[in-house]
């Protein structure tokens, strides 16, 4: 039993997991408790609920009609604040995406998503990411039907939604369409915008938002897990949870002349309350790197 501040009974205090029982809020627009939801239950014993009416697209969208100014890690923190602040609850959980080219490798995109739970009874804020090395963003600019066509082919239409916009708009007000699934309205959006745009072309791309995104929406699944099974974990120094892995060193040596490479050589594992910290070996237990990461050897 859970009482009006969302502690729980004498029934639940002492029940192993340190969320066992508690009652907090997830805040979305986009359908992400569908994925989000059941592992916290599940996994963590914590009851979620989700605050109606609140608009988290303030904080910055996808398309860039409003600009994001914050992290995502600050992003994802202010938009769990916005759901605590409607509920009262002590406890707020949200997500935050951010795609674009891949960081190391050339010419693929890429894509961060990004959890918190922020726990305001214990002053603590838990993150956990995971990196997408095969989203389901893309963009091109389309001038015929069968340039369309092939983009739609490619990013697996209709299941993942579009976005449709002019590629070089040439006066306000800038026509945007979203969340398109099906061919004729995509194609009707792609002549509006065209027409609209100084080279007769439209910018079509992926909608990244989680519910027109399935392959996103799994990706927020994934992280759930991850999540949870991070706020498992309890600081060996101060017992509070979500002990983990918060940053990594490079330096792993070079298989031909022992020097420092660009790869990771430690995974340093730490905690949010308090500054403990340990450096652990790479988790898959290379121990040399390969002469083409070394600064000396392929300089």
């Amino acid at each position: 039993m859970i009482d009006g501040t969302g502690q729980p009974d004498a029934r639940t205090a002492g029940a192993p997991l340190p969320y066992a029982g508690y009652r907090a809020v997830l805040t979305t627009m986009h359908g992400k408790e569908s994925v989000i939801v059941p592992s916290l239950r599940d996994e963590l014993g914590l009851m979620v609920e989700t605050a109606a009416g609140l608009d988290t697209n303030a904080l910055g969208t996808f398309t860039g009609e409003i600009p994001r100014v914050r992290s995502i890690r600050e992003a994802a923190i202010a938009k769990a604040r916005l759901g605590m602040a409607a509920t009262g609850l002590p406890i707020g959980i949200a997500s935050e995406g951010s795609y674009g080219p891949h960081p190391l490798i050339p010419f693929v995109s890429g894509g961060i998503e990004l959890m918190v739970l922020v726990d305001d009874m214990r002053g603590i804020v838990i993150a956990e990411h995971l990196v997408e090395d095969a989203p389901a963003y893309a963009h091109a600019e389309v001038a015929t039907s069968q340039q369309l066509e092939a983009f739609l082919d490619r990013i697996g239409f209709p299941d993942h939604a579009v976005i449709v916009k002019p590629n070089v708009p040439a006066a306000p007000p800038v026509p945007l369409h979203k969340g398109l699934r099906s061919t004729r309205a995509v194609t009707e959006a792609v002549i509006r915008c065209a027409a609209c745009s100084s080279d007769h072309q439209a910018f079509v791309q992926t909608d990244m938002r989680a519910h027109m995104n399935p392959t996103r929406m799994a990706s927020i699944g994934r992280l759930a897990h991850r999540l949870c099974a991070r706020a498992t974990l309890a600081c060996p120094a101060c017992a509070m949870p979500g002990y983990g892995q918060i940053d990594v060193e490079t330096g792993l040596p070079c298989a031909w002349c022992g020097g420092p490479s660009d790869l990771v050589r430690h995974e340093i594992f730490g905690c949010f309350a308090c500054d403990h910290r340990e450096h652990r070996p790479r988790a898959d237990g290379r121990t040399c790197a390969d002469p083409g990461h070394c600064p000396r050897c392929n300089p």
